[in-house]
């Protein structure tokens, strides 16, 4: 496997593997990564379907990527998914999935059409005193000493940042400001997670710096993650033919790794309807592992009932499965830097949808878009940044499923302090019923009090969710704390998801999902076809410049707080740009 740049290689069509026909694959899980992995040994693997196996513990696919309407609880999304133009292995997967709705049109030509006729930004980022616009101003307000603990951090080499949390290289003058309450609510960062996993976001992103205050960098599929892009996969992988096995656990891979050289997964143990089984499997048989799990253990409530903290790790689950794995060898490795401490790395959801029209002018006054337009409607999520458990919630093009009501609206609410108790219920949010984060929510988008019970019980149904290892991934880790995507060694298999080890790209994305199933296959069948590399715009000066003035709000470096010594070398670093083509690109670009 080889990483490749620019379209040379983007549209040729690899050639057949040797041997494949005589080739099956076993894959674990149904999420992203997963039904990646399965398309690609279907398109550019061209490995018969029916000798595919997908293994799946629930009774639906999707993992993370859900989105469903369950009897008796109502719409259901555990979280979302914003997309990037630089998602270079997603358009090149979603490409060939057709749309489900236009089998004429691919994934990829639905969700860009329907991106470039309505863009997406934001007219309202923040609240603050119950629905009043919270201030932000379009601003980053960070100060030039903030600044420059992002530009130190940008620059610190990986190995220094090895289980170092955030805060040692932030301070207040970072995080006080408007930029760390979009960074965190926008990214789910906490403050004691990793700093090496802040950096690399940062580099991966910089040429989206400027478009995080209005969300102008983010571009949306148009019903809710599952309908959009999980189900076009499993129709895709359903019409070649690929084996699906719904309530099937897989409980262990063994392994022999008597060879460093020449590692094999041998057998797999499953839990099939109560029983279990092993699956025998030689050179030939090709495993792809989900290792870990940012939903396991994940609990729905109800309007009248709290989403059970559930932090106990059982048998036949993603977590207790690495573990089996990672005892096994060195280079598989570490889970419990990830799942021991759940109190770090849970945070809570909650599904809400209207039943009438009562509370949609609050939410009219905030977005400043009629909901029911079809079009963008928040733009993003909406922070209400004095809320004790840093409440956000934001409203995607209505409907969000196909099946929706058209006088109804489904809102996705969250808040990244589930153990804080609320402003108006008094409650922390894991105590909360479904009813009483909806109460809390009306609370904020500026409901009068004496309404916000009534509206809470008759005009809106909430299901709340407890994620305990949402951002598991966040943690502070070190190189080997996640297997590579394929280990040294290893003959027959490979990891897959945001626990599976890739170079550049960044985790709690669709793209990193992908990125991993795309690289397991074509490193396991030797496609001779490169991998989309990771997007380069952390090597672009332009888009440095770009970022470096947007963070400061459009101040040019002329105007910053230096010493006397860096005053005087800047002043002799211009004088020797002048007249040259540096100069006229710092003067394009607003640094001076």
């Amino acid at each position: 496997m080889y990483y490749s740049s620019g379209n040379y290689e983007a549209f040729v069509r690899p050639l057949k593997p040797e041997g494949v026909e005589r080739k099956s694959a076993y894959i674990v899980g149904t999420g992203l990564a997963a039904l990646t992995a399965a398309c690609y040994l279907v398109r550019d693997g061209q490995m018969p379907g029916k000798r595919i196996h997908i293994f799946e513990k629930d009774p639906i696919p999707g993992g993370a990527c859900d989105g469903w309407e369950y009897p008796g609880l109502g719409y259901v999304m555990r979280g979302g998914r914003e997309m990037d133009n630089h998602f270079e292995v997603m358009w090149d997967l979603f490409r060939s999935i057709p749309s489900i709705e236009n089998p004429e049109l691919s994934v990829l030509d639905e969700y860009y059409y329907l991106n470039k006729r309505d863009p997406n930004y934001s007219l309202m980022r923040a609240t603050q005193n119950r629905g009043e616009d919270g201030h932000t101003d379009g601003k980053f307000g960070l100060s030039d000493a903030g600044a420059m603990e992002i530009m130190k951090l940008f620059f610190t080499p990986d190995e220094e940042l090895y289980d170092k949390p955030i805060t040692d290289y932030f301070s207040d003058e970072v995080l006080n400001s408007n930029f760390w309450l979009y960074w965190r609510t926008m990214f789910a960062f906490e403050n004691w997670h990793s700093a090496l996993e802040m950096k690399l976001y940062i580099q991966r992103y910089i040429h989206h710096i400027g478009g995080l205050p209005d969300f102008t960098a983010l571009r949306f599929t148009k019903y809710n993650q599952y309908e959009s892009m999980i189900l076009p996969m499993v129709k895709y992988l359903e019409s070649h033919n690929v084996q699906f096995h719904y309530g099937v656990q897989v409980a262990n891979v063994e392994f022999d790794c008597s060879d460093p050289k020449h590692k094999l997964a041998k057998r797999i143990d499953v839990i099939r309807d109560g029983k279990k089984e092993a699956i025998d499997l030689t050179e030939n048989d090709l495993v792809f592992i989900t290792n870990g799990g940012c939903v396991e253990n994940s609990s729905m409530g109800s309007q009248n009932e709290p989403a059970a903290y559930n932090t106990e790790l059982k048998e036949g689950g993603g977590w207790d499965m690495w573990r089996k794995i990672a005892a096994q060898d060195p280079s598989f490795g570490h889970p419990d830097k990830f799942c021991s401490d759940p109190e770090q790395s849970n945070w809570m959801s909650a599904t809400v949808t209207t039943l009438d029209r009562r509370i949609v002018p609050y939410i009219e006054k905030i977005c400043k878009r009629d909901p029911f337009s079809g079009k963008v409607v928040t733009g993003g999520i909406v922070t209400a940044r004095d809320s004790g458990w840093l409440l956000s919630w934001t409203i995607n093009r209505q409907p969000q499923f196909r099946n929706q009501p058209k006088d109804q609206l489904v809102i996705w609410v969250y808040g990244l302090f589930s153990d804080k108790p609320g402003d108006f219920v008094k409650k922390t949010m894991r105590e909360c019923t479904g009813k009483e984060i909806c109460m809390e929510w009306l609370y904020h988008l500026g409901v009068p009090v004496a309404e916000i019970a009534d509206l809470a019980e008759h005009s809106a149904k909430t299901v709340p969710v407890m994620m305990p290892y949402i951002t598991a991934f966040f943690m502070p880790r070190e190189k080997g704390d996640r297997p590579n995507v394929v280990p040294d060694g290893a003959v027959n298999f490979a990891f897959l998801g945001q626990f599976a080890e890739t170079a550049r790209d960044t985790i709690f994305t669709t793209e990193y999902s992908i990125r991993t199933g795309m690289e397991a296959v074509y490193s396991l069948l030797d496609i001779d076809r490169g991998v989309p590399e990771v997007w380069g715009s952390t090597y672009d000066v332009r888009d440095l410049v770009n970022a470096s003035v947007a963070l400061r709000d459009g101040r040019k470096i002329t105007d910053m707080d230096l010493g006397v010594v860096e005053k005087l070398a800047l002043k002799e670093l211009l004088k020797k740009v002048r007249g040259t083509d540096i100069e006229k690109l710092l003067a394009e670009h607003g640094a001076i």
